[in-house]
């Protein structure tokens, strides 16, 4: 599939809003509505680094009112960047100083002392903890997790014969299990939830913040007192000695990376799924599985589209742009994805894709897996239990949330014949 087609609204002579400044708001609804249509008029614009569309694929945008940062559409250009720590370091903390510390995208973007908003030594000492932390997860005992939490999940709407798939399966059964896998008990995980729903939707820093670091802390302290074998206890027991504090911010970092992402890309894939004949239809042979889906939309319409954050300390020449010092650098990995000049790549071939991002702040190796492990397993048990699901309105009328970042519905209403509840596993 054309990796262009299937965005509703989407044309070639699509033009996104512009500000007074010049610059384009990503983090509108219409940008959000049709985004790739955006990228489009970006290339045609700005260029995307290919002979068809000279220039350098380095494009104004506001992240925010008033701001301001560089979007990267050329796949060559980003890479380039991400693999070029010492040029753009992912440390925000001069930037954060110039901006108003309550814009609601604060808690997504500012200085933590964790792996993805540190530099040199010290995010090395951090992406250790990390990685060995997450190296310890047995995917047999994920899928295991998946299969005997799906059936509750599943039970409260499948009488009904229409639900969301986002609010009343997906979040739950995704939450339930990674919360499973860091050894976080329920009370705690509610308590994590209400703020990372706060740190997506924009909700001011200061409540985010203090409502995802209490309940953090206590997660820390129970796991020094009552280890188990899980990535929480993992983290407080490394030789890199995390203090409480520490151990709160790669928590933030694991809980931010471990949820919304996989829900906005098993929902994402749903959609192509039930979309896509190649996906439902049996008349050329047995339909593509959802490993194929998930590989296409990390190409596509990754769930994070927008990010890997730089901030060069100084003005950096770059493809005969200059970039200003500490402004952000943000990686459009949709775009760069979908760059023309990528016609010999496949979505189906996708370790090439930056869905993970690349260099040195790239997801850790045994984060990918999980990752996708975990949304192929979701959709599947909803799919095995409820075969003849459907979508509950045109794929055109889906609405999409607005944010600088992710690519992500508001909700994805479906419909089923109604069944009686399953037997609990």
């Amino acid at each position: 599939m054309d990796p262009q087609q299937g965005h509703q609204g989407a044309t070639a002579t699509s033009k996104p809003p512009i500000e007074d400044n010049g610059r384009i708001p990503i983090y509108s609804p219409e940008f959000a509505a049709d985004p790739h249509g955006h990228y489009r008029q970006m290339r045609i614009d700005y260029g995307s680094g290919d002979a068809a569309a000279p220039g350098p694929g380095l494009v104004p945008v506001e992240i925010w009112p008033g701001v301001p940062a560089t979007l990267v559409i050329n796949y060559a250009t980003a890479v380039r960047i991400l693999n070029d720590p010492s040029h753009f370091p992912a440390d925000p903390s001069v930037w954060q100083r110039t901006v108003p510390a309550d814009i609601p995208i604060m808690p997504m973007v500012e200085y933590r002392p964790n792996a993805i908003r540190t530099s040199g030594a010290e995010h090395a000492r951090y992406r250790r903890a990390i990685a060995d932390a997450l190296a310890g997860i047995d995917h047999n005992t994920v899928r295991s997790m998946v299969e005997r939490s799906a059936v509750p999940v599943v039970n409260t709407f499948c009488e009904d014969g229409r639900a969301d798939v986002l609010s009343q399966y997906a979040f739950p059964l995704v939450f339930s299990v990674f919360c499973q896998t860091l050894g976080c008990p329920p009370e705690i995980g509610e308590r994590v939830a209400a703020a990372i729903a706060g740190m997506f939707d924009g909700v001011d820093t200061a409540t985010v913040n203090a409502q995802m670091g209490e309940a953090l802390l206590d997660l820390t302290a129970l796991k020094r007192a009552q280890p188990g074998d899980d990535v929480t206890t993992r983290l407080v027991q490394h030789p890199a000695e995390l203090t409480d504090e520490e151990m709160v911010h790669q928590l933030v970092l694991l809980f931010a990376a471990g949820v919304e992402p996989p829900l906005n890309l098993i929902a994402n894939t749903l959609l192509l799924m039930l979309t896509d004949s190649r996906f439902t239809s049996t008349v050329q042979g047995i339909p593509l599985p959802t490993s194929t889906a998930i590989d296409e939309r990390l190409t596509t319409d990754p769930p994070m589209a927008n990010y890997c954050i730089t901030y060069p300390p100084q003005p950096t020449l770059i493809e005969g742009v200059w970039l200003p010092a500490h402004q952000p650098v943000i990686i459009s990995m949709a775009a760069c994805n979908t760059d023309p000049d990528l016609s010999s790549h496949t979505a189906g071939d996708n370790r090439w894709n930056l869905a993970f991002s690349s260099g040195p702040h790239a997801c850790p190796a045994h984060a990918r897996p999980f990752g996708t492990l975990l949304a192929r397993e979701v959709i599947d048990q909803l799919l095995d239990y409820l075969p003849e699901t459907k979508l509950a309105v045109p794929a055109k009328d889906l609405v999409w949330r607005p944010g600088p970042f992710h690519r992500a519905l508001t909700a994805l209403p479906v419909v089923f014949p109604p069944s009686r509840p399953f037997p609990i596993l």
